[in-house]
């Protein structure tokens, strides 16, 4: 039904304004932060703790103190108007703070700041039901999310609700909240506590709201900006998507941006809904209004994020008790482990996407933690690795915040194939910035992104020892891993079940981070080439050249050496064998995706003509594309 019929006002609305009578349109103020990750203490432009030194320079940003003052200054600037404060999740994990106190300094700081509603994120499950019971038990604020379900042995029970009902200057406001569908892979809500589908849940949660009389309703979400844009923001009845998860920034004049602020998106019901967040770790306020008619319907969206840096002073209220409660990890925090000749790359732009700095010191820092019971190859998880390292001495504090989950390493023994298959596992989430990218040592392989999921990787070798190899699909190999990946996490499944004599009770990834620094001091950051993207398949070229190349693709059997002729075949191109549908995201062009999805940018034409023939390198971010069978 389109939606400005949905309330069944449309006639009572007519016969008001025929007799003279008008309503004024409803603006509502939406002030938001998602992925706060215990960012207790300000940090630098490595998302680190930042340095005494650095806050000299007025080079920080974020940590409690200063986010209170920028949302105190926003509220006193919005007096009298309609104003709420929503978390879009994952405030665990991060900081020592999270270390040291399981949620519960993350819950007394977020309560300061007077939050209306918050969604449950991924990592509030990092330490089961009873991390999350601290975090409830303290928080003076609404947690929700529609789809987790928890059972009736769970300590869960009613304690999160699917949605909230809010009075906000004479209006009822629905909150709709939800977490990521993998959240029982990428972390541990137990046995107890079932997720549900988003789409479901949330579509239920609106329902139920609708029943109430509710016309304007905002999804609070912990799904990632991919997924609002092709899904949430086109549930019935949704008018608002705040979210979280992706860490995406949001803007309208940061260059670094993954779409406007807000991104509108066409709801099947007629609509346009405004979908924001508002990047992560506290450095961004994001500033949302939105205007609503008299039957709830958004008229209008503006905004951009605030950045919170040196020109909000911390809170010394707040600052005294950071520092009061910093005070038993102070003389773990400020020991140096070593020192870098240069700043380590550990952004999540980086190391969700291909080879890393700081993939390559960890996955090398846990190769060689085990190198002496027979472990040749390393495997870690990209989203695993949590912020950068500056140049300059290393503490244990910078440590801990690159590896912030407790997780152990692990050992086992697998076959080759099953490492094939754990690799592609890695690679299947490349459009979405998945924390499963594999970063690996001991080991190379290459991929190409444009071909399905399942049949990304190309070739893929390990190392002995000097030389690099084939990997045998037969073969057994040892491995090393983090406890999390050895038991399913992050779709790695195939490490739980193939695994053979696993160990997951090996010292801490931190511990191993660490002691790889100190023993390799200084250490000189680097990447050497073991992680390669190749191009989608073209035409062959003719050539006279001869290939020595004698590496292997996933089928793990050695290529013959072979000599290519003038006379060579084209490699084989993805080819669309059915219509199919593309949301638009930043840098997408007609050509790309021609090239993406038919293996030959010069039919973007086809796409265009699909589509209403839209300018082929500015198409408009959140709509959705129709890819026609080739």
């Amino acid at each position: 039904m389109i939606r400005h019929l949905r309330t069944g006002l449309m006639t009572a609305s007519i016969l008001a304004l025929s007799s003279g009578a008008a309503f004024a349109d409803y603006e509502l103020n939406i002030l938001h932060i998602n992925d706060f990750h215990s960012r207790i203490e300000s940090i630098n432009k490595y998302d680190s703790t930042c340095s005494t030194e650095e806050e000299g320079k007025s080079e920080c940003f974020g940590g409690v103190a200063r986010l209170k003052v920028a949302i105190d200054q926003k509220r006193q600037e919005l007096t009298g108007k309609n104003v709420l404060l929503l978390n879009g999740g994952d405030n665990f994990q991060g900081s020592l703070f999270f270390t040291t106190y399981k949620g519960a300094a993350e819950a007394e700081f977020l309560n300061l700041m007077k939050f209306d509603a918050m969604t449950v994120g991924n990592h509030e499950f990092d330490e089961g039901e009873d991390g999350l019971i601290t975090f409830l038990d303290k928080a003076t604020f609404p947690v929700l999310s529609s789809n987790v379900l928890a059972g009736y042995k769970s300590k869960l029970l009613d304690r999160i609700k699917p949605s909230l009902v809010l009075e906000v200057g004479g209006q009822k406001i629905g909150i709709v909240g939800a977490v990521t569908n993998d959240t029982t892979e990428i972390s541990s809500p137990g046995d107890n506590v079932l997720i549900g589908l988003d789409v479901d849940t949330i579509t239920t949660a609106v329902q139920d709201l609708k029943k109430q009389g509710v016309d304007k309703i905002i999804a609070l979400t912990h799904v990632g900006y991919p997924r609002d844009l092709a899904v949430i923001a086109k549930i019935p009845d949704v008018d608002v998507v705040v979210g979280g998860h992706s860490h995406s920034l949001l803007s309208n004049t940061d260059e670094k941006a993954e779409g406007p602020y807000p991104t509108m998106v066409d709801n099947p019901g007629g609509y346009k809904v405004p979908v924001v967040q508002a990047g992560s770790y506290s450095k961004y306020l994001g500033d949302l209004v939105v205007n609503f008619d008299d039957n709830g319907v958004v008229k209008s969206a503006k905004g951009d994020p605030i950045l919170i840096d040196s020109k909000f002073k911390p809170d010394e209220a707040v600052l005294a008790r950071v520092k009061e409660m910093a005070k038993p990890i102070e003389e773990l925090k400020a020991k140096i482990i070593g020192k870098t000749e240069a700043a380590i790359d550990g952004t999540r732009e980086s190391c969700r996407a291909k080879e890393c700095e700081m993939g390559d010191l960890v996955a090398d820092a846990m190769l060689d933690r085990v190198k002496g019971q027979g472990v040749t190859i390393a495997i870690t998880n990209g989203g695993g690795l949590r912020a950068s390292i500056d140049a300059g001495d290393v503490s244990m504090s910078e440590a801990i915040t690159v590896l912030p989950f407790q997780n152990t390493v692990a050992t086992f023994q697998i076959k080759g194939a099953d490492i094939s298959a754990a690799l592609e596992n890695g690679l299947s989430q490349l459009e979405e910035a998945g924390g499963r990218f594999p970063q690996v040592a001991g080991m190379k392989f290459s991929f190409d992104k444009s071909r399905p999921v399942g049949s990304r990787l190309s070739v893929v070798e390990v190392k002995e020892g000097e030389a690099y190899v084939p990997l045998d699909a037969a073969k057994t190999y040892n491995v090393v891993t983090n406890n999390f990946m050895r038991n399913g996490g992050d779709g790695y499944s195939i490490f739980k079940t193939n695994a053979e004599n696993a160990y997951d009770y090996g010292p801490g990834l931190e511990t191993v981070l660490a002691d790889y620094l100190t023993a390799n001091n200084p250490y000189k950051p680097k990447t050497d080439g073991r992680i390669t993207e190749i191009a989608p398949a073209t035409p062959a070229e003719p050539s006279t050249q001869t290939s020595t190349d004698t590496a292997v693709t996933t089928d793990a059997k050695p290529a013959a050496t072979e000599t290519a002729t003038p006379e060579a075949k084209p490699a084989a191109q993805p080819a669309a064998t059915a219509e199919n549908k593309h949301v638009i995201v930043k840098g997408d062009t007609l050509w790309d995706l021609a090239k993406a999805v038919y293996g030959n940018g010069e039919l973007w034409k086809t796409i265009a003509d699909a589509n209403g023939n839209p300018a082929p390198k500015h198409l408009e971010i959140g709509k959705e594309l129709t890819i026609p069978a080739r």
